[in-house]
């Protein structure tokens, strides 16, 4: 299970990957937005995987628990991530290119909205991924069973997570981030 949570994100990337190369090296634009747009393929296999796998192994698996929330956990964060790290790759590749500005670098309050906005989707992916975790379990055919340990390997690590957003947007609220150039960054 766990190489094929890896593989998902080389397949995620790869396809980003030749999104981009089709928009910026070879002009096809239409193309490329169609690559990019089939990301969430991505996702349904991975979810498709992890379903099958617990309906027919179930937990007997070693670390089945933790693989099957890590995956929920990565569709989870896609989901809630995937447009803003596309987004950003497409404003890079657009620069490399000679075609954009590139990603814009937020300092001050832009910055510090930002970092609430992560926060928000960070809360987003974690409740996405609580919803696919009972929705595997329902599909692996023993409700509220499987659901107490499916959780229990993942909960840990997204309360941490949860923590470090928050974290991190209150401290940027605090102090806010300054340009590199600025007399007082220093």
């Amino acid at each position: 299970m766990i190489y094929l949570i890896i593989g998902c994100e080389i397949g995620f990337w790869v396809l980003v990957a030749c999104g981009l190369v089709a928009r910026y090296v070879f002009g096809a634009k239409r193309l490329g937005l169609a690559l990019l747009m089939a990301t969430p393929v991505v996702d349904l296999i991975l979810l498709a995987a992890a379903a099958v796998d617990l309906h027919l192994h179930g937990e007997g698996t070693p670390g089945s628990s933790w693989a099957h929330g890590l995956a929920a956990l990565y569709v989870g964060i896609s989901l809630a991530f995937g447009h803003k790290m596309i987004r950003w790759a497409d404003a890079a590749a657009a620069k490399r290119a000679g075609l954009g500005p590139g990603p814009r670098k937020l300092y001050g309050s832009a910055y510090t909205a930002e970092c609430w906005r992560d926060f928000a989707r960070a809360l987003l992916a974690v409740a996405i991924a609580a919803v696919l975790l009972k929705g595997l379990d329902l599909i692996a055919g023993t409700p509220l069973t499987r659901t107490g340990e499916l959780l229990a390997a993942m909960v840990p690590a997204m309360h941490l997570w949860l923590v470090v957003e928050l974290i991190w947007s209150v401290s940027y609220t605090i102090w806010p981030r300054k340009p590199a150039n600025s007399p007082q960054s220093a």
